[in-house]
């Protein structure tokens, strides 16, 4: 798979794609990175990106011409390309998001500057506008690190371990379950027995419950949205009964 992030500060990546996961899948030929300079896909000398609003109003505008130049340079010859912009007004992003475009061959990021981009980019170019979430960032940039750590998690053998990205939060539609690991007792606290027992079927259960648990406790919007087993509803409401019973 191929990720294509254009920006006007390609600096911001240097070295963020150098380590962990993404590392190993680039050396391992899972995946290709290339961070593409906007500037370069400009007119004139002064390599011009942005212009005032229409209108007047505060800030500036990223201009159409070399967002549409570097995009369809980038995704030339393919019939469905698969452009996003990472913008506060698009989609939030989640796991069924970022599942979706782990089984692409091709995605153009672009990051937003600025006030924004000019609406014919929204409306004649970009496939997808995707947010992070609820808040403003000064670009796209971060949520184009953000897209591309959560995608490439997907993609099989990023991992190693398939069963990884299968048991991690929001995966399931649940959050995950606590883990623990050694020393068993540290400082008065352990872990529960019923991880060191060896009894897979029970340790399975423990942590089908404890996930559910923590998912109506932090999550309980996530609960009314997963599709969830018969075995899991009947969790839920074993769950919510001994809440009710503590208050």
């Amino acid at each position: 798979m191929r990720f294509d992030i254009i920006t006007i500060f390609p600096e911001i990546f240097r070295g963020v794609f150098e380590f962990g996961i993404i590392r190993r899948a680039i050396e391992a030929g899972l995946i290709e990175i290339a961070v593409n300079d906007l500037r370069n896909y400009t007119d004139g000398r002064h390599r011009q990106v942005d212009d005032r609003p229409f209108g007047g109003g505060a800030g500036m505008v990223m201009k159409p011409e070399p967002l549409f130049r570097a995009a369809e340079g980038l995704t030339e010859g393919e019939i469905e390309p698969a452009i996003v912009l990472l913008s506060p007004q698009g989609r939030v992003f989640d796991q069924s998001i970022a599942l979706d475009y782990a089984s692409r061959p091709h995605v153009v990021l672009i990051c937003g500057r600025y006030e924004g981009v000019d609406e014919r980019v929204v409306e004649h170019l970009v496939t997808d506008e995707v947010s992070i979430g609820d808040y403003i960032l000064s670009g796209g940039e971060i949520p184009a690190m953000v897209f591309v750590d959560a995608v490439t998690r997907l993609i099989p053998g990023a991992l190693g371990d398939a069963e990884s990205a299968e048991q991690e939060s929001f995966t399931t539609g649940l959050l995950d379950y606590p883990h623990y690991t050694r020393p068993a007792e540290f400082r008065g606290m352990s872990a529960p027995e019923v991880l060191t027992n060896g009894n897979h079927a029970e340790i399975e259960r423990w942590r089908r419950e404890k996930a559910i648990e923590k998912t109506l406790k932090r999550r309980p919007d996530l609960i009314r949205a997963a599709s969830l087993s018969k075995s899991q509803g009947i969790a839920i409401q074993k769950a919510g009964d001994e809440s009710e019973n503590e208050t």
